[in-house]
């Protein structure tokens, strides 16, 4: 299986960090995409001086199109993460059932990009199995229903890890992360390290990050 990188936006007002989506391509089960970026309200743009692209742009970089996607993993419900759900409303959105409970309740500005009429939900309580060599497994801390991706490969388990880590620097350092020009990293400090420790603890041969170009290999 091949982990292909999109880039979907930058984020200016917040250390002009880059938004990343993941298509994992997916022998049998088709195109895998994992979060979907910003979306296009104005004012939303404004205030986090956004640079963005549309998700059909990025796919087809790589010779694929929004009809090409079969399954939506969504690690997380915040706007820069799910902004584009609407584009794949063909799709199933894989998502913890405690993330979008949570979205339902305080995501109401974006809350249209993720809960739009037809939208079709799998809703999972912790680890689950999306497909033959992908799974996600539950990483609360940045948000109460944070999950994480993991995916087979000939030299082991690479994940797509989501806000669970920020940046390759903050996965190392774990709770000893100097976070203080990252406020946003986790809701939960306890649940957040918990989180992070037990990633670790699976020893991805590959760690890819939505917010940084890094890509850490061991």
């Amino acid at each position: 299986m091949e982990i292909v990188r999109l880039h979907l936006a930058r984020l200016g007002k917040f250390n002009d960090v880059p938004v990343h989506g993941f298509v994992i391509k997916h022998p049998r089960a088709g195109a895998i995409l994992v979060d979907t970026g910003v979306g296009w309200p104005i004012e939303l743009l404004k205030e986090w001086k956004v640079v963005n692209r549309h998700a059909a742009d990025a796919l087809a970089e790589h010779e694929l199109s929004p009809a090409d996607v079969k399954i939506v993993i969504n690690s997380h419900l915040h706007f820069d993460h799910c902004g584009q759900n609407a584009i794949f409303k063909h799709a199933p959105f894989y998502i913890q059932r405690s993330e979008l409970e949570r979205a339902r309740k305080h995501e109401k500005t974006t809350s249209e990009w993720f809960d739009f009429a037809g939208a079709r939900f799998e809703l999972l309580d912790g680890d689950a199995q999306i497909a033959e060599g992908v799974r996600v497994v539950a990483t609360p801390g940045h948000t109460i229903g944070h999950q994480s991706v993991f995916v087979d490969t000939p030299d082991g388990a690479a994940v797509m890890i989501g806000d669970a880590a920020y940046t390759a620097d903050i996965y190392r350092d774990a709770d000893q992360a100097d976070l203080s020009s990252w406020p946003g990293q986790h809701e939960d400090r306890g649940d957040w390290t918990r989180s992070l420790k037990k990633v670790q603890a699976l020893q991805p041969h590959a760690v890819h990050f939505c917010h940084d170009t890094r890509v850490l290999a061991f």
